[in-house]
């Protein structure tokens, strides 16, 4: 089958075009079809294992430390068809039109096919959504749901989202919003009608205005980036507010554990775990159009390594798709 192969640690251009053997599904497993995955800013930091805390070193350690050969197939969400069951698979079947996302560092959607497990983050698909819309669904849903149902969000109360415009941000957006919470965006220019258009009810142009200076204070921030002032953020927040963490470093994880005992404020961090039944409630959401998909761009499978550039800019707007052709197509 034609793949991406990830060749090397480094710039995009260890992303290489090839022929790989098609995985066989097990017993619990489903073999998908992929007609769609995306580049995420995960896959980039994978790529370049640019990941705080030096868990770099100990990803290599996993995936091979002079070039990867554990993970050599990058891309953690997809949309596509079952190709084939295995034998103890019960949730599924042959030509289930399905979306979901890989688990465990595990990753190999940029490919013609892979193998997942039935009870894996798996469901059929939204029926009013392309395949091309259902692939950006599963790792920015999974990961805005989890955060917005930590911070036990009330109708009434105001969050502050930082880096608003990209996968995760969007659909958290509108999951506050669903909520009844008042939503300030915070982002870049070329974002800011985008984010007014899903809901947000005040937007912020970082390159113009430093949310953390203005004085305003927010029941909830989201700094899903990880780059805003830990102290700003702090101030920025209510006595009894909820600090949301998207990307943790050392530095504020020890800070964190300072803040948890000296303060009222609640701090949660960390990685979403991926429940199935959280897509499921997302694919309701989307099928009763409580929620919308922003893609930026398309690109096809041989341009995987330029999707990432575009990613790596910081110029995306929502989300980079990419699109997997087969030699017999099929329609979505």
């Amino acid at each position: 089958m034609k793949a991406v192969v990830w060749t090397k640690y480094g710039p995009p251009d260890g992303l290489q075009m090839g022929e790989v053997e098609r995985p066989q599904p097990k017993a619990n497993e489903v073999l998908v079809k992929i007609h769609a995955t995306t580049v995420t800013a995960g896959d980039c930091e994978m790529r370049t294992l640019t990941f705080p805390f030096g868990l770099g070193f100990f990803i290599r350690l996993y995936t091979g430390l002079r070039k990867p050969k554990r993970v050599t197939i990058l891309g953690q969400e997809l949309a596509g068809e079952i190709e084939e069951v295995g034998n103890d698979v019960t949730l599924f079947k042959k030509g289930d039109l399905v979306f979901g996302a890989t688990e465990d560092f595990q990753f190999g959607t940029y490919a013609e096919y892979i193998s997942l497990p039935e009870d894996g983050p798996l469901a059929m698909k939204p029926n009013n959504l392309t395949f091309e819309e259902a692939a950006a669904v599963p790792v920015g849903g999974l990961n805005a749901l989890h955060f917005i149902k930590q911070g036990n969000l009330q109708s009434g109360q105001t969050l502050l989202i930082n880096g608003a415009g990209g996968s995760i941000g969007t659909i958290a957006i509108q999951l506050a919003k669903s909520l009844g919470v008042e939503v300030t965006a915070v982002d870049s220019t070329n974002k800011l009608d985008m984010l007014r258009s899903i809901g947000a009810d005040f937007v912020i142009d970082y390159t113009q205005v430093d949310f953390t200076k203005s004085g305003k204070k927010y029941d909830a921030i989201f700094d899903i980036v990880g780059k805003a002032s830990y102290s700003g953020c702090m101030r920025s927040l209510m006595e009894d507010g909820v600090y949301l963490l998207g990307n943790l470093n050392l530095s504020k994880s020890l800070r964190m554990l300072w803040t948890r005992i000296s303060s009222s404020k609640r701090i949660v961090g960390g990685s979403a775990d991926y429940d199935t039944a959280d897509l499921i409630f997302l694919k309701e959401s989307i099928e009763s159009g409580k929620l919308k998909v922003i893609i930026d761009r398309t690109f096809p499978l041989e341009q995987v390594a330029a999707a990432h550039i575009y990613v790596e800019s910081g110029e995306k707007i929502g989300n980079v798709v990419i699109s997997v052709n087969h030699d017999i197509g099929d329609a979505n």
